[in-house]
């Protein structure tokens, strides 16, 4: 099936969708057990959250990189996201997006969020020609995220580790199989209209 340039795919329900971050242990474990971020989530910082769970994997190395050893599927509101997409500018300028560059950096200043378009991801990791979604989330959007947002907090390390075993060993079919679904995730009309490069 022919995947448009950019879009949105993730899991997701009528009311919420997953989101993909990894962090080191001391962080993931709690947020995990608790079903909520702990206090050492710096709610002040930039923190990316990501749709497709392919573009988390090249990201954290399937849960092997140092520091993000613990990968975490994030259901959250979907009013939270379309809220986040409502107010966020591009990360990059654009050309004919913004009026000019001064512009631009005057409305990524005002921005609690910030979108990415990144190439998707296939099993190896290789990029695809198409491109998904990275949400970057900062000041009230990260405090909403961490606080008011999140419905549940799972850990898919073990699964990132067991298509990855599947992936090394060359059976794509059954690490395909294990993959989360995700489709085309729509949003509210015009949502996406300032954020496309």
């Amino acid at each position: 099936m022919e995947q448009p340039q950019r879009g949105i795919r993730a899991a997701h329900s009528d009311s919420t969708i997953t989101v993909y971050q990894a962090y080191p242990p001391h962080i993931g474990l709690p947020a995990v057990r608790d079903g909520r971020f702990p206090a050492a989530w710096k709610r002040d910082r930039m923190t990316w959250i990501k749709p497709s769970f392919l573009w988390m994997m090249y990201r954290c190395g399937w849960g092997t990189k140092e520091g993000q050893e613990t990968v975490l599927a994030v259901e959250i509101s979907r009013d939270g996201f379309e809220w986040a997409l409502g107010r966020a500018c591009l990360s990059s300028y654009v050309h004919g997006v913004h009026p000019d560059r001064a512009a631009w950096q005057r409305q990524l200043k005002r921005a609690p969020a910030r979108v990415q378009w990144d190439p998707e991801r296939d099993l190896r990791l290789q990029p695809l020609p198409y491109r998904s979604l990275q949400l970057g989330l900062r000041g009230e959007a990260a405090r909403r995220y961490a606080d008011e947002w999140t419905v549940s907090i799972r850990d898919v390390t073990p699964l990132a580790h067991e298509i990855h075993a599947l992936v090394n060993g060359g059976d794509l079919d059954s690490a395909a199989r294990l993959l989360p679904e995700e489709r085309p995730c729509p949003v509210q009309n015009g949502l996406l209209a300032h954020l496309s490069e």
